[in-house]
């Protein structure tokens, strides 16, 4: 089932990366957004493969693991999917849904039409990624 503009300017106002956003900047992230609901156990991203889209979990979570190992849990207002898209090098992750999910997706294109109107995004993912590779990196050290 399609969601209308508005329907999905609703859910962008729930997500903390959003806040802050103009109608205006909404009304542009809706038109390039697409909301899916997934089912508990699907990969969402594999570890070594393209990765095509940046997804933020509306409801529900999911696993993250690298090398095989489980690190962290994602929850409504995370976003993952991000680094393959900015770097164009594979996933460094693999995402699995450990409930089932609703997922604002958005595809390889929209995603830098979207870091080009709003700045604010761009500085809240290199925000997330630095503390990412520091939690890392803390992890190794342990």
């Amino acid at each position: 089932m399609a969601l209308s503009r508005d329907e999905k300017i609703a859910h962008l106002q729930k997500i903390p990366v959003f806040q802050g956003c103009s109608r205006q900047q909404l009304v542009a992230v809706a038109r390039i957004v697409d909301i899916t609901d997934v089912p508990a156990g699907k990969a969402l991203t594999l570890t070594g493969e393209t990765g095509s889209d940046f997804s933020i979990i509306l409801d529900g979570t999911a696993r993250v693991g690298v090398w095989g190992r489980k690190r962290v849990r994602l929850g409504p207002g995370d976003f993952f999917g991000e680094m393959s898209l900015l770097d164009g090098e594979p996933c460094s992750a693999t995402v699995i849904a450990e409930t089932p999910l609703r997922l604002l997706v958005i595809p390889r294109q929209g995603f830098w039409t979207l870091l080009t109107k709003l700045p604010g995004l761009t500085r809240q993912i290199l925000v997330t990624l630095s503390r990412r590779v520091r939690q890392a990196e803390k992890s190794l050290l342990a």
